[in-house]
């Protein structure tokens, strides 16, 4: 293959890699019935008159496998971590016992599991349409590239291993999305 074919390979899984790396970061707000400080990544606090995320103002920790804990560095910003953290939607309600924001995580019932695992497999769905645009784009690239000489033979292999690329990176969100699912599902 040409350096041109390698190249472009080479920017399709780069692609590919951040089209996944979001998937797992979609992946990790879904809550799973246990207490994990991922759950909190997108609360956004005003820290004098700016929005900032709340792990850069705060220790986020747990105490068990159904609490969360966040205490501010300043003591003053309690209560608009509290307004941040009910603001962003997240379905939870933290306690301010003065020092700390306590937040109990609730049971999922089985009816709501199951509404995140479809959730989960809207996600690895978005994800793979995203793989298949980034085919697209490097297919037509390469159609390009033989318009402009590249040879039958090169433009057939680089075509092909970017179908095997597609394929492994579809293998790598089934694989996610699995996990998710069983994750979510446990009890």
């Amino acid at each position: 293959m040409t350096e041109e074919t390698n190249e472009t390979i080479s920017e399709f899984k780069s692609a590919n890699n951040k089209s996944l790396t979001f998937l797992d970061s979609e992946l990790r707000k879904i809550r799973t019935g246990k207490a994990t400080p991922d759950m909190l990544d997108t609360v956004m606090v005003d820290y004098y008159g700016s929005m900032t995320n709340i792990t850069k103002v705060a220790n986020v920790g747990t105490l068990d496998g159904r609490t969360l804990t966040v205490q501010p560095w300043e003591k003053s910003i309690l209560s608009d971590c509290a307004k941040a953290i009910i603001n962003a939607n997240l379905g939870l309600a933290p306690q301010d016992n003065g020092e700390m924001l306590i937040i109990n995580i609730p049971m999922l019932t089985e009816e709501r599991r199951k509404d995140l695992c479809k959730v989960a497999r809207s996600e690895g769905e978005h994800a793979k349409v995203s793989i298949r645009n980034n085919r697209k784009d490097a297919m037509d690239y390469i159609k390009e590239l033989k318009n402009e000489g590249l040879s039958e033979d090169d433009a057939k292999t680089a075509e092909a291993e970017i179908q095997e690329v597609t394929n492994a990176f579809v293998k790598k969100i089934d694989a996610l999305i699995d996990a998710k699912e069983i994750d979510v599902m446990k009890i």
